[in-house]
């Protein structure tokens, strides 16, 4: 039986953490452990203890009784598409270490609100589900600020560009290839590492090994299929 942790919430301005002191005992969805990865440039938030706990989403009880995980499938809302389809995350799961899916029991596809979109997410961890977010139909985000090196540089990772379109404005493109490869090899993988991860109880630990997960199981192993889609063909002349 897996271990009940301290719930926290990563959102984009911040990480929400415990209840204050003096306040009702947690309910079953508050003790377990939640890991959220934000979008863009509102991904490195600062800490804030004294915000309270906010349900993002629908929880999903641990049975706990070994059966394999199911989907939930909600409609991505107006404006939005949802990257992957159920069989290609199967086929991504099967492709790693059996024992690594064991205590994923749910993954919910989850639906583009108006509050959501105040707090963009590509994905998420709480309990054992796994949550992936829509994205926007034509695969453009838009953000106001300019992104981190780092964010730059994962981006190109997997094939996506962030383009400045104007002094305020900056955008993050994707390709319907480049996004998937995000969703599978990168998003999907991070939410399972921070699943698997019942060490760390440092927000910040738990973020970095998460992180290492979805290196070493998702993007390395996946390098040569994404050269050889980068490759330019060269077609040969007879004369």
């Amino acid at each position: 039986m897996r271990r009940p942790q301290d719930s926290h919430v990563r959102h984009e301005r911040g990480i929400v953490r415990r209840p204050p002191s003096g306040s009702l005992a947690k309910t079953a969805s508050q003790s377990f452990r939640l890991s959220k990865r934000a979008r863009g440039n509102r991904a490195l938030g600062q800490a804030n203890e004294r915000l309270p706990f906010i349900p993002p989403e629908r929880w999903h009880e641990p049975a706990e009784d070994g059966r394999p995980y199911r989907f939930v499938i909600e409609p991505p809302g107006e404006g939005y598409r949802h990257v992957l389809e159920p069989d290609e995350v199967r086929q991504r799961l099967a492709e790693l270490p059996a024992e690594f899916s064991s205590a994923l029991e749910v993954i919910h596809f989850s639906r583009m609100t108006r509050k959501k979109q105040s707090f963009p997410c590509y994905g998420m961890q709480w309990g054992s589900a796994l949550y992936l977010y829509p994205i926007e139909e034509g695969l453009i985000e838009c953000y106001s600020m300019p992104p981190k090196p780092n964010q730059v540089n994962e981006a190109q990772m997997y094939g996506g560009r962030w383009v400045q379109t104007k002094s305020d404005e900056w955008q993050l493109i994707w390709t319907p290839a480049s996004i998937k490869d995000f969703y599978l090899n990168n998003i999907l993988i991070h939410e399972l590492g921070h699943l698997l991860d019942d060490r760390n109880s440092r927000s910040v630990d738990r973020e970095r090994y998460a992180e290492w997960f979805a290196v070493q199981f998702g993007y390395l192993p996946t390098q040569a299929a994404r050269h050889a889609a980068r490759r330019p063909v060269v077609r040969r002349h007879h004369k």
